[in-house]
């Protein structure tokens, strides 16, 4: 427990140490230390409303990924956003993602926007303009093709209130325990990081033996010892897209 209770308080300090503000045009503009595709760091921005506090990404997210060529214009991929938002709570606003909150979940409601940026920063990363399919749905279909049932876009609330999307859960079986799946198509420190976080704050919720796999995009790039020695270090199964196949009886049984 004091483990535990280290490695979320740890994780607390380095995120308000690491956050800062600045006031623009009736905006309070956010800077984090999560950072993007291009290693910038995400902002968002704030300004109340009457009773609440909206908390936006002021368009940036959908707007990057235009520019990199993919576009959020067809019925799947808009479904595959709509899906993914729906898991943080967040709303999109036009071309915005968009949180409303209050003083009692303002931190919660920054969580979950942040969260859904990276998340959707993640889903839909290209290394090629032109990819046609999604790592998620890759993903989706190896799962299909090996008969492993399982639940897609499931969120549990953690030890700390927050809530934390997962890709799949493959159910408990007479011979394996649940098994709780984060795809990462980005395979990077942040990413990694988030997906700790996630499972850190989620395994004391959920079933004693259940155990957690990230797969990781290994396709276009190699995938650092860094990121695997970091999800190892929080009990998190790193599994290469390129090695699956050894992995496929522990997530089959």
């Amino acid at each position: 427990m004091k483990l535990t209770d280290d490695l979320i308080n740890g994780y607390y300090e380095w995120l308000k140490a690491k956050t800062s503000w600045r006031e623009i045009n009736g905006w309070v503009e956010i800077t984090t230390p999560y950072l993007d595709r291009h290693n910038d760091y995400i902002q968002i921005y704030l300004r109340q409303q009457g009773n609440e506090w909206v908390l936006t990404d002021d368009g940036y997210t959908l707007a990057d990924l235009a520019q990199c060529g993919c576009e959020i214009d067809t019925p799947r991929r808009k479904a595959m956003l709509q899906s993914t938002l729906n898991g943080f709570g967040v709303q999109q606003i036009l071309e915005t993602l968009e949180v409303r909150a209050t003083e009692d979940n303002f931190s919660l409601r920054k969580h979950s926007l942040l969260q859904a940026i990276l998340a959707v920063n993640d889903l839909f990363y290209v290394a090629r303009a032109n990819v046609e399919s999604f790592f998620f749905e890759d993903v989706a279909l190896w799962l299909d093709a090996a008969d492993i049932r399982y639940s897609p876009r499931v969120t549990f609330v953690g030890r700390s209130h927050y809530t934390h999307q997962f890709d799949f859960v493959v159910p408990k079986s007479k011979r394996a325990p649940e098994r709780i799946l984060r795809v990462i198509n980005n395979p990077n420190k942040d990413n990694a990081q988030s997906a700790a976080f996630a499972w850190v704050d989620t395994k004391e919720v959920r079933p004693a033996d259940s155990e957690a796999f990230a797969i990781l995009n290994d396709r276009d790039r190699k995938v650092g010892d860094a990121v695997r020695d970091a999800l190892r270090s929080y009990d998190i199964t790193p599994i290469a897209w390129s090695a699956r196949e050894e992995f496929l009886e522990r997530l089959a049984a």
